[in-house]
């Protein structure tokens, strides 16, 4: 059995409540600007960068792909985009 690095997700685990939270904020449509990051606050009770820093971890997890295919794919190619950009 190989060991996980240690920040590896399990991949035998389900993903966590806050990481189910972090993927639902970014379904939603935000009205105006600091909207999301007062709603990133409020609801998640942690700062926007962990929140982008959590979400960005998320991308390249393969069970918050499972949860919630169509927000992960358009998330990794807006991320495929930005780094394309560079």
């Amino acid at each position: 059995m190989t060991a996980l690095p240690p920040n590896a997700p399990d991949d035998s685990a389900p993903l966590s409540d806050r990481d189910r939270a972090v993927l639902a904020v970014e379904r939603q449509s935000w009205a105006g600007p600091g909207a999301k990051e007062r709603a990133i606050r409020e609801q998640l009770g942690i700062s926007p960068t962990r929140y982008y820093q959590l979400l960005n971890a998320l991308l390249d997890d393969r069970r918050a792909l499972e949860a919630d295919p169509v927000t992960v794919n358009r998330l990794r190619r807006v991320r495929e985009a930005r780094r394309n950009r560079r």
